[in-house]
């Protein structure tokens, strides 16, 4: 049986390919779950089974944006620990964190997914690492949550061992066992990754940082990861504690102790990045070692301005991420494309820091480059899935600015009248279609407040 088809027409389109492609007025083609053909004017005359025909007209039709890093189990406890610089931030959470279970996992996962997805991202990913034992099973809690959603999710199974006794920052009570984190590693990647093309589910290995993780465990994760055949993930070069921290315990920058522990490579992906110096910035692109760039989080904690335009010149693959919601509010991923680009601009390069066309690529094709997936997603073009957003552009935020690319960026958050997930609608005029927003907000309330009675000791 033939495809099914959808046709968009008469918009806009950004199709962020090699060439950075854009059409004033085009089409484009999904049969299935895949996009069949982008082009300009109207879609091609003959067309069969066309199942649905959408005028975009006012329209941009940009790919899906992609997620490279986040905490779901913090949309419960935003707007906490207000002035706090990373560290602090961290040992006034952690007690909370360490409290969580399932259900409050599947609310947090629902509310952030449904955040992200109503603002055009399709490629979600997730860096869990709290496990509390006997919380019930939180990794399949988000599992759910993204299959309910109907989003392309990226599950990166964190861990930590190393507790407050042991020189780290969490509680005991909040850590694992080396051997038990790397048994439920190896578990989530037999259990649930799908290597496939088109695939909606995939896992990472994923320890947290080098101030609640040993070194044993990193080395050990990253040959069970590369033994599996699965993607490497961790926070890295935050802060410049974290960098004090490094030096004081390791003998040596965070970049370099990656490096002595494997933690270098075209399969891995670091959050933050903020504190690289030239020779850290050339081993990522030497080794391509991709970075999870979250501008919005980074100016919360006060961290500091990532030098994303020193490593997109490096070659490193730079993707874009909301970060934890108890360090990013707004828990919103296209809002981080205009914050990548301001940002950008208050470091040394000024006003040539990044475009609006740079911009769009970190939060489309870089994501799915550092995700391992740029043959897949991340741009327009026939034979890719059908992740695509069509970003409503005539109104009152944006009709003034004749550039697409620039309203979208520069302008106010521009509503989705249309986005599919492998071919699926899964936002329409600005709505949830797979889920119910109004039960995930009361959902995500209740479980927000039956933690912080818990934590309290209630």
């Amino acid at each position: 049986m033939a495809a099914q088809r959808t046709v968009i027409e008469n918009c806009a389109i950004a199709t962020v390919d090699a060439r950075d492609t854009e059409y004033a007025t085009g089409h484009v083609v999904v049969a299935g779950n895949v996009i069949e053909s982008v082009g300009p004017g109207v879609a091609p005359a003959g067309l069969e089974n066309v199942v649905r025909r959408v005028d975009g007209t006012g329209h941009l039709a940009t790919p899906g944006l992609i997620n490279t890093h986040h905490h779901f189990y913090q949309w419960l406890t935003r707007g906490l620990a207000q002035d706090c610089n990373l560290f602090n931030w961290l040992v006034t959470l952690y007690p909370v964190w360490a409290r969580i279970d399932e259900p409050m996992v599947h609310a947090g996962a629902q509310g952030s997914l449904a955040m992200m997805a109503r603002g055009g991202v399709t490629t979600a990913t997730d860096h869990h690492y709290v496990f509390p034992r006997g919380t019930g099973d939180l990794l399949g809690a988000e599992i759910r949550a993204a299959r309910e959603m109907g989003v392309r999710f990226t599950a990166a199974r964190g861990s930590m061992d190393r507790g407050e006794s042991d020189g780290g920052l969490p509680p005991d009570f909040a850590v694992e066992t080396t051997e038990a984190a790397l048994l439920a590693t190896e578990e989530a990647i037999d259990t649930h990754h799908d290597a496939s093309f088109g695939s909606m589910l995939q896992i990472a290995a994923a320890p947290c940082s080098p101030f609640s993780v040993s070194t044993e465990l990193m080395r050990e994760a990253a040959t069970l990861a590369r033994r599996k055949g699965v993607r490497l993930h961790t926070h890295g070069s935050e802060t410049v504690e974290e960098e004090k921290f490094c030096h004081e315990l390791f003998g040596m920058g965070p970049t370099d102790y990656f490096e002595s522990t494997g933690w270098l490579g075209e399969d891995v992906w670091m959050a933050h990045c903020v504190h690289m110096n030239d020779n850290d910035i050339a081993a990522f692109g030497r080794t391509g070692t991709g970075v999870a760039h979250c501008p919005s989080s980074n100016a919360r904690l006060g961290a500091g301005i990532a030098r994303v335009p020193d490593m997109l010149d490096a070659g490193v693959p730079v993707g874009l991420g909301v970060d934890g919601t108890a360090s990013n509010e707004s828990g919103e991923l296209h809002t981080e494309l205009r914050n990548a680009l301001l940002v950008s601009r208050l470091g040394p390069h000024r006003e040539h820091a990044l475009n609006a066309r740079q911009a769009l690529r970190l939060g489309t094709y870089g994501g799915a480059q550092v995700l391992g997936r740029a043959g897949e997603i991340g741009s327009l073009e026939a034979g890719k899935l059908a992740d695509l957003v069509l970003w409503k552009l005539d109104g009152i935020g944006h009709s003034s600015i004749a550039d697409p690319v620039a309203a979208l960026v520069l302008g106010a958050a521009a509503p989705v009248t249309l986005s599919l997930v492998n071919g699926r609608p899964v936002v329409e005029d600005g709505r949830l279609t797979t889920v119910d927003e109004d039960a995930i907000a009361r959902s995500a309330r209740e479980q927000a407040r039956r933690l912080a009675r818990i934590a309290d000791g209630g």
